[in-house]
């Protein structure tokens, strides 16, 4: 029998997967309403709130202790590091950042490790893990509807005149000045200032963001046994991962759709992972013909003239690796690698990516989720992060195919992007991942596998004791 701690606890973690894809639209409104400040930080942390109260549930109605496995200890020792850079002085380790940015470093480095530890307290969602598939499919849903409809009838300044450019500038501290308020990596520049490309967005207000939701969900949608509807919401989420114009994203589902092949034992992703990429090269090439144009204002244009300058040797064809995004990519990543060596006992927590920047500090390093750790918490948290997450990997990989293809992609990706920083992706995949853990078997292949989809579902009964 399930404890009811335990089953508020699955339920916190599947309404954390749901209403995170909601959260920034939410706030956003929110703050144009007029519940701003104080006010709208107390309302934004109802995620912290809900697994901090899940964790507690979990802990009050677990019944014996799980088996204490490499993972855990590696993941505890990642987080002991975090925490002791939250207690050490930035003075010590020539760090500026503020006490509000420390908070806000601790959060974001320790959320994934929490998201985990629910997951593996959690064990009750093995036995109904197809609702956690649902969840995450269903969040999808919501990113690639919202998103294909806000492309086809929302206009860019409708966006402007929302709230959203206030919530970002004055709640979060994020000041843009690329798009009237707006994320400038909101539009795609084609290089003609006349013709600047919408990409989508969704209720997480972020390309990136909902490229990355997108990934996740089809790798568990290809994983299941292809029916007609199965076909036509891949289709949906495909169609939606590709106006959202991000690269990396579709590069890294082909990894994930090998990776996947080869742990189910399958040969249909590897098509679809070779259609993935012509498809994929096909639409980014054509894009400036086919997009949702928009217009700058006058504003907007004379900001960009100023800052038009671009990097000798780069390019502007999307499918080069010299283009100037994928350039600054790859500069960010082998400039962090380099601060990170030449400081390897780090700079404290708050010193990197987006948390530097809201609390107005020198950004010591930023965009690749590695070298944020080893800005904020030294070469050795950075390490412990790796090993964790490799480690972790391999342990998915021999119990849940589809999810280990999901994380293969997603830590492909935290190499140019702050992964964690996307808390859909730490609470999801993360929880998830500290879920399928507790699993008593490894992945069956494929035709078995659906050969048990077919069959009705067993009676609920406990999961077996590890080990």
């Amino acid at each position: 029998m399930t404890s009811r701690g335990e089953r508020f606890a699955g339920a916190a973690l599947l309404a954390l997967v749901l209403g995170l894809v909601l959260h920034n639209a939410a706030m956003a409104q929110l703050w144009e309403v007029g519940v701003r400040g104080r006010a709208l930080d107390v309302a934004a942390a109802w995620k912290e709130v809900l697994l901090l109260l899940a964790l507690a549930a979990a802990l009050w109605g677990m019944r014996g202790v799980p088996k204490v496995t490499l993972v855990d200890l590696l993941a505890a020792c990642y987080a002991g590091i975090v925490i002791v850079y939250a207690l050490v002085p930035q003075g010590v380790l020539d760090g500026e950042a503020t006490a509000r940015g420390e908070l806000l470093a601790l959060r974001h480095h320790l959320l994934p490790v929490a998201a985990y530890a629910l997951g593996r307290l959690v064990s009750r969602l093995w036995e109904e893990r197809s609702r956690l598939g649902a969840a995450i499919v269903v969040a999808a849903i919501v990113v690639a509807v919202a998103g294909l409809v806000d492309l086809a009838i929302v206009s860019l300044q409708a966006w402007r005149e929302s709230g959203v450019p206030g919530w970002y500038r004055e709640q979060l501290g994020l000041d843009y000045e690329g798009l009237s308020g707006l994320p400038e990596n909101w539009v795609y520049n084609t290089g003609d200032e006349q013709n600047p490309i919408r990409r989508l967005v969704a209720t997480l207000l972020s390309p990136l963001a909902s490229a990355y939701v997108l990934v996740v969900a089809l790798l568990y949608v290809v994983s299941r046994r292809l029916t007609v509807w199965w076909a036509l919401l891949a289709a949906l989420l495909y169609a939606a991962l590709l106006f959202t114009h991000t690269r990396a994203a579709l590069g890294a589902l082909a990894v994930g759709l090998v990776v996947l092949a080869v742990a189910q034992r399958r040969v249909l992703p590897v098509g679809l992972a070779a259609f993935s990429i012509a498809a994929g090269a096909a639409f980014l090439v054509a894009y400036p013909s086919i997009g949702p144009s928009t217009e700058h204002t006058q504003e907007e244009l004379e900001f960009l003239r100023q800052n038009a300058e671009e990097e000798p040797g780069t390019s502007a064809d999307p499918l080069s690796p010299s283009e100037s995004s994928t350039a600054s990519h790859w500069r960010n990543l082998r400039d962090g690698v380099r601060a990170v060596l030449e400081h390897p006992q780090g700079y404290g927590l708050g010193n990197a990516g987006v948390v530097a920047k809201r609390t107005g500090v020198t950004i010591k390093a930023g965009e690749s989720t590695y070298t944020e750790v080893g800005i904020d918490a030294g070469l050795a948290g950075m390490v412990a992060f790796v090993l964790w997450n490799l480690v972790l990997l391999v342990g998915l990989l021999r119990r849940e195919a589809w999810l280990g293809a999901a994380f293969t992609a997603v830590l492909l990706l935290a190499l140019q992007t702050d992964v964690i920083g996307v808390h859909w992706v730490a609470v999801a995949v993360w929880g998830a991942a500290g879920v399928a853990l507790r699993a008593p078997r490894a992945e069956r292949p494929a035709d078995a596998q659906a050969e048990e989809d077919a069959e009705p579902e067993p009676e609920p009964r406990p999961a077996p004791s590890e080990g």
